[in-house]
């Protein structure tokens, strides 16, 4: 399905047959149902890794590191995960709903006996769409959870704000930026996919609906766990951490 997606994308690219509109609303829809609860999971998301590093290297007697430490971990890991959670609980959630409701009454069987591709109209948007928000949404996050951080680092643990503010910036590149941000649009592609395989595939009424539904969440979730993991080795082989 992604092949065939990006193949039929590219082609309307470049026909300028794309569909600009139908993509703009999936996103919006997206960002509607995203937005707000990214913005309250990086929130606890930063204060508690602030509060827990913090903790430890207290104990080493470095609270100047706190911000290195916690807004790296918000950068390389947080807001990747965060996003791809958000979009797989509740976009992932739509869009298979959406498709299989669209299949069990046959529209998709319909939209085929008049030679329209369900790929085109219905699964290349959605992707597209999904790839637009997924950077917007990481963004978002690290941007809160390394506020929410900061605020917990100055206000309770007594760290100085030019200290925070220069251990971030002495460990933390553009490169641990850049990467996050492309974290999030491979995970965003890889929920919307599974989303809608499962949505598309949805079969016996309201029941294969729901357990599509089901499938999609969970299977975007373990999904995102095992490439997570994989990505992360490679970046570590290949982008060590920065010395300060």
């Amino acid at each position: 399905m992604v092949l065939r997606a990006v193949r039929i994308g590219v082609t309307d690219i470049v026909g300028v047959r794309f569909p600009v509109r139908e993509t703009l609303t999936q996103a919006w829809f997206l960002i509607k149902v995203t937005a707000v609860p990214s913005v309250l999971m990086a929130i606890p998301f930063g204060v508690i890794v602030s509060t827990q590093v913090g903790n430890i290297v207290s104990q080493l007697g470095a609270d100047s590191m706190i911000g290195a430490a916690g807004g790296l971990g918000v950068v390389k890991q947080g807001a990747p995960m965060a996003t791809a959670l958000l979009l797989g609980g509740a976009g992932a959630a739509a869009i298979a709903a959406d498709l299989g409701a669209r299949t069990i009454r046959e529209e998709v069987d319909a939209m085929r006996v008049m030679g329209v591709d369900p790929i085109q109209r219905l699964v290349v948007p959605r992707i597209a769409a999904m790839m637009l928000v997924a950077p917007m949404l990481n963004v978002l996050t690290i941007v809160v959870g390394i506020a929410s951080g900061y605020g917990v680092a100055v206000a309770a643990l007594d760290v100085t704000p030019g200290s925070y503010w220069q251990s971030f910036g002495s460990f933390t590149t553009a490169t641990d930026i850049w990467v996050s941000v492309v974290k999030s649009v491979l995970f965003g592609v890889l929920v919307v996919v599974i989303a809608c395989q499962r949505g598309l595939e949805a079969r016996g009424g309201p029941r294969g609906v729901a357990d599509g539904v089901n499938a999609a969440v969970v299977l975007s979730v373990a999904a995102v766990a095992v490439v997570n993991t994989a990505i992360t080795q490679v970046v570590t082989m290949f982008i060590p951490v920065r010395l300060a």
